[in-house]
């Protein structure tokens, strides 16, 4: 499959950029607003420099939406840390290459429990580092920011790692997997990402800010979609 295929796009809010004094709220007016899933970026404060929560709060928002959940492990030592969050009730994990020095058994481990398996990459690492888990894993996920941090800038070079991670996965019989990008993405830069092959967004500062509601938000990110 080229490439240059548009798929549907999934939009994944992240609650880092949420109000989390009215966090039950943020969800539902993502979910009323038409969101695929929801997003849980867990930072340990080692991996990258804040840190955020833990499984804890991933059972916590599975009580408040039926909106698949992907935990996004930024922390070292992902492995002492899966199994709570599956069991918190989450559909993804993704786990960091750089983390791990056994990243296939990982996401082996994460597909076995019967939740998908996500890998995500720092825009440093080579997208060599994949070639060994590209035939296990349901999504590659590019960082295209350095993480830690919601509301950074896009990198442009990312949109060639983009079509990267989608070659890799339809060379390898992976053509329903996903390509995520999670980073910069907003209405001036949704069009370009998608078109480089991407179908499952993380979207944090561009759907929870101070200038608009939350389905305004969602429906400006809609509109700027490519359409073919």
């Amino acid at each position: 499959m080229s490439t240059a295929t548009i798929r549907p796009v999934q939009i994944a809010p992240s609650i880092l950029n949420a109000d989390w004094t009215r966090l039950a709220d943020q969800i539902s007016e993502a979910e009323a607003a038409g969101v695929d899933w929801i997003t849980l970026d867990v930072m340990d404060g080692n991996f990258v420099p804040p840190i955020t929560f833990g499984a804890q709060m991933a059972s916590a928002v599975r009580a408040l939406t039926d909106l698949p959940i992907e935990a996004h492990l930024m922390v070292e030592h992902p492995e002492d840390h899966i199994e709570d969050f599956i069991a918190a009730g989450v559909n993804c994990v993704t786990i960091h290459i750089e983390t791990t020095r056994h990243p296939h058994r990982l996401l082996q481990r994460i597909a076995d429990a019967g939740v998908e398996a996500g890998v995500s990459l720092n825009p440093g690492t080579p997208m060599s580092e994949l070639d060994a888990v590209v035939p296990i894993c349901d999504r590659i996920q590019i960082m295209s920011v350095n993480p830690g941090w919601g509301g950074q800038q896009f990198i442009p070079e990312s949109l060639d790692r983009i079509k990267q991670a989608r070659t890799m996965l339809d060379a390898c019989g992976r053509e329903r997997a996903h390509v995520a990008v999670d980073g910069g993405v907003n209405e001036s830069t949704i069009a370009a990402i998608v078109k480089a092959g991407a179908d499952w967004l993380v979207a944090g500062s561009a759907v929870y800010n101070d200038r608009e509601s939350v389905a305004d938000a969602v429906a400006r990110l809609r509109r700027a979609l490519p359409s073919d």
